[in-house]
């Protein structure tokens, strides 16, 4: 599964591509994805300009003209295409995992632009597209979710508060989304060895260093990752 860095690799992409651009056309071949894309979909997106791309956690979010936002999760499979019509380059995917060109099949959303057009594949459809009608909405959507690593939230106090008394091994928590927003388990077993802490270790156990090690560490793996998907 797409986990934050990969996700954040995508949403700069899009952002880079198509902010401040105008829906031109919304094709939908297939609307069955994890969650059922609604019926008003293209109306909803036709002719609203994309204001910036944005990411939570593991969500892309097309903020657009008119107050309302586009909800994207790739899934475990799902992956974002970008074309330029007026360039004929055959590496279109929009992040460093995967393939890198647009496979034939399983290509079940395609948005419009004046000189690009966004196309999502996913061949296990476990990804959705959700409209989010107003602000309020967006942030209730993701109110279950704990802070991301970049957060400032996510320190040494908040750590230990929420761990001091769970019994269960760190690397559960660190895959525990209600704990912390956008860490799989590639990067939670990262952050674990460079902070020099056993997986199986009870979070409870952890000492203070080793919570400081874990914060700090959980920024660097991430960035890291985005800096090497980005170049």
């Amino acid at each position: 599964m797409p986990e934050l860095p990969e996700v954040e690799v995508v949403r700069q992409s899009l952002n880079k591509k198509i902010k401040r651009k105008k829906v031109k056309k919304v094709i939908i071949r297939n609307r069955n994805l994890r969650f059922k894309i609604s019926l008003d979909f293209q109306r909803l997106l036709m002719n609203r300009k994309i204001i910036k791309v944005d990411r939570f956690s593991k969500y892309l979010i097309l903020h657009l003209s008119g107050g309302i936002f586009c909800l994207v999760h790739l899934g475990m499979s799902g992956t974002i295409h970008i074309i330029n019509k007026n360039k004929n380059n055959p590496a279109t995917n929009a992040s460093f995992y995967s393939s890198p060109f647009l496979p034939k099949k399983h290509n079940h959303v395609e948005i419009f632009f004046d000189k690009h057009r966004v196309i999502y594949n996913d061949p296990r459809r476990f990804g959705f597209f959700q409209i989010i009608k107003n602000l309020t909405l967006l942030n209730k959507r993701f109110s279950h979710l704990g802070p991301e690593p970049f957060q400032s939230k996510f320190d040494l106090k908040y750590v230990y508060s929420f761990l001091k008394k769970k019994e269960k091994n760190i690397k559960n928590f660190l895959l525990d989304q209600k704990f912390v927003s956008g860490i799989g388990n590639i990067y939670a077993s990262e952050i674990l060895f460079e902070s020099k802490i056993n997986p199986k270790k009870k979070s409870c156990d952890l000492l203070e260093n080793e919570l400081k090690n874990m914060v700090k560490y959980s920024k660097i793996v991430l960035r890291n990752s985005i800096k090497r998907g980005g170049s």
